[in-house]
């Protein structure tokens, strides 16, 4: 049984752990010389509701790249404008091990490799097409191919190509499979027919940072400057796909933080604007080196799916990550990712497909997030545990600890534990 996984990010890696303990054969593809995609440039961890989530995915046997990102943390338990208990990992040493550690569990990787199209019949994929002509079969296969790209959708929604860290100049445009397949994918707005949302955050080099402030950053994880007052925006708040970082103190300050690079949490700042604040007199941008002019544009290519991550129209085709819904963050990528990964193998066996319990803080974002996108007003939104709609949500229905051992019993009273591990084949 082959499980074939489009896309190398977080959920694609996920997905392929999963996948592969449960006994598949598992081939991932993707398109630039790297795996865990924004992953080589985030590098927040366990902030807020997302630290529920790593602890429920540990108990339900898809831990081990919680654990990888937790080895790799400089610093633990921070605190930041809007979120706590954070754990930054350090994003130049992150993607070799992840790797390193699928290579060790038997999946086979195929990098520089980029997906184009599908064969399909009636409502089953039998294989893909890759862009330098060569054609491959498979049994089931899980998109996680993002939702950002090509270049013209950062000129048409952002400010043009900032060639970030999927660099698509380089290794070429995503294709949505999805869509090949003839599945009408959804989009995410930020106002009325304006469609996507700017990334986040952008990385500044250390050595172009004064060393006194260095020495701050790199003590205290995390370091609050003052805007000058005639250089706050509050409109840039809502060209951010991060909604939980869409508060004043957002606008008013910079906010720096230590994940081997320093990630400035704003999707753009203007270079000139940026050296007026102490210390940063002489700062210099790292990915997306465009940094001072835009960002990635994200949320243009979602599938509808059901809530076991299964696409909706297609029989053999699930997804993950962005792909599967307007989510935001490492975490919520590995939650999809997992549950994609395990249900495309119960899937070849014939078995009922997993929907996790809405009691569990997975199984209701998931479930969450996949009912907003079918509104307009949902699609306006994005879903993450670290703030912002859903946090609150999840703190009002009594989903949001930070209790190890309350995590661990939810899951045991729901007979969960070590589910996503369960070998099937």
């Amino acid at each position: 049984m082959k499980v074939i996984i489009i896309g190398g990010g977080w959920s694609g890696c996920a997905a392929a752990i999963t996948a592969r303990k449960a006994g598949a054969e598992v081939e991932l593809y993707e398109k630039t010389d790297m795996l865990v995609g924004l992953g080589n440039v985030g590098g927040i961890m366990r902030n807020n509701g997302r630290y529920t989530a790593a602890e429920e995915l540990i108990n339900l046997g898809a831990g081990d790249l919680i654990n990888i990102t937790d080895r790799n943390a400089t610093h633990k338990n921070i605190t930041f404008p809007g979120h706590g208990h954070a754990w930054l990992y350090d994003v130049n040493k992150i993607e070799p091990e992840v790797r390193a550690f699928l290579k060790s569990i038997g999946v086979k990787i195929h990098l520089i490799s980029r997906v184009v199209d599908v064969e399909k019949e009636k409502n089953k994929i039998l294989g893909i097409y890759l862009a330098d002509g060569s054609y491959v079969k498979g049994d089931v296969f899980i998109e996680t191919t993002g939702s950002t790209g090509p270049m013209g959708n950062c000129l048409r929604y952002g400010n043009g190509c900032s060639m970030c860290i999927l660099r698509c100049p380089a290794f070429g445009p995503r294709v949505s499979l999805s869509s090949r397949a003839g599945v009408e994918d959804l989009q995410g707005e930020r106002e009325e027919d304006v469609y996507g949302a700017f990334s986040g955050s952008c990385k500044l080099c250390k050595e172009s940072i004064s060393p006194e402030l260095l020495k701050e950053i790199e003590e205290k994880g995390a370091v609050v400057l003052q805007v000058p007052p005639e250089d706050i925006n509050m409109d840039k708040l809502k060209l951010k796909v991060c909604q939980q970082y869409a508060l004043k103190e957002f606008a008013e300050n910079i906010i720096l933080l230590d994940t081997g690079h320093i990630k400035l949490m704003t999707p753009f700042y203007p270079l000139e604007k940026l050296r007026k604040i102490k210390g940063l007199e002489y700062a210099r941008f790292m990915d997306p080196y465009a940094g001072g002019k835009g960002n990635s544009i994200r949320y243009l290519s979602v599938a509808p799916r059901t809530d076991d991550m299964k696409v909706k129209g297609i029989d053999n085709l699930f997804c993950a990550g962005e792909k599967s819904g307007l989510f935001v963050g490492h975490t919520e990528a590995m939650c999809t990712g997992s549950l994609a990964g395990h249900n495309a193998v119960r899937y070849l066996l014939g078995m009922p497909l997993l929907i996790l319990p809405k009691s569990t803080a997975i199984g209701d974002i998931i479930s969450y997030a996949n009912c907003k996108l079918l509104t307009k007003e949902g699609r306006r939104n994005r879903y993450t545990l670290a703030g912002a709609e859903y946090f609150k949500r999840m703190q009002e229905i009594g989903l949001y600890s930070i209790d190890n051992e309350e995590i661990k019993k939810r899951i045991e009273k729901l007979s969960l534990s070590g589910v996503l591990a369960q070998k099937l084949i």
